[in-house]
């Protein structure tokens, strides 16, 4: 794959996990998980329903403790303790987008949204200089400035969720968490945030970690895969280099064939259901 370096960093901070484990009710359910996310760069984690993939997100963002190992942040000086920040200095260098979040009555989208300036206003006289402008550039990213006015209660499930993504933009973190962040949006806006998952990362050099169900988004959107199954890491590279059949077939307990998009030059992916292996077995009549 082709390297995309950002043009106008303005964020230059890498993130590692190294041998975290997470448990639930005592149970491990990651296991010694090591994931590398480049400075300005997006990574896509995939993997079946289990995998592990949200918790090791979550983990990482501080939502679940993990019961062992390190995440650190690197940028220009010596490697950051990420697990050891305060809450308001670690919300300035790292923010998830959750797979689902309540919705707030009685506020505007322009309001929700600027919940994620909170890490950056000051303690007692509650100044953003930088604020107003930060939520506007957000909204407009994300295409919600139509709307900045109206009642989250009213919004559709895929307006919600720009409204989420929004908020996270504004907190302006070098590194930006997403877990399924295409879930409930139509075609055009999983098209429309993917876009703008690698405009963040290109143009703004922000480091991203995004959970994706879709394996051929995966491949067309992240700069490297990390595959995920029982809460383990299997193999990460390149889509080239993890999108191997077999491995594919292995993990997700169906068989996947895998060719190359002819439109863009990736990886493609064809999952093959019972109905596609009778119709292969079905001999052509004469």
């Amino acid at each position: 794959m082709t390297s995309r370096r950002p043009t106008h960093p303005e964020h230059h901070a890498g993130l590692r996990a190294a041998a975290v484990t997470v448990a639930y009710d005592g149970v491990d359910v990651v296991h010694g998980a090591d994931l590398d996310l480049p400075a300005g760069r997006v990574t896509a984690l995939i993997g079946p329903n289990g995998s592990g993939k949200s918790t090791l997100l979550r983990a990482i963002a501080r939502l679940h403790a993990a019961r062992a190992g390190r995440v650190t942040l690197h940028g220009d000086g010596d490697p950051t303790d990420a697990l050891t920040l305060s809450r308001t200095a670690f919300a300035r260098r790292i923010t998830l987008l959750a797979q689902s979040r309540p919705t707030p009555a009685g506020l505007s989208v322009r309001d929700v949204v600027g919940f994620g300036r909170h890490p950056h206003r000051q303690r007692f006289r509650g100044t953003d200089q930088d604020g107003p402008a930060t939520v506007e550039r957000a909204m407009s990213l994300t295409g919600v400035s139509e709307f900045a006015e109206r009642g989250v209660e009213v919004l559709s499930g895929g307006q919600l969720q720009r409204v989420w993504l929004a908020c996270c933009l504004a907190q302006d973190t070098d590194v930006l968490l997403l877990d399924e962040p295409t879930t409930y949006l139509d075609l055009r806006y999983q098209v429309e945030i993917l876009d703008l998952i690698r405009e963040l990362a290109d143009v703004h050099g922000v480091t991203i970690g995004v959970v994706l169900h879709d394996l051929d988004q995966a491949a067309a959107v992240a700069d490297q895969v990390v595959l995920l199954s029982a809460g383990r890491v299997v193999a990460s590279g390149t889509a080239e280099e993890v999108y191997d059949p077999a491995l594919l077939t292995e993990t997700y307990g169906i068989r996947i064939d895998v060719d190359v998009n002819p439109s863009t030059g990736m990886p493609r992916t064809h999952p093959m259901g019972s109905h596609h292996l009778r119709t292969e077995r079905t001999p052509t009549p004469s």
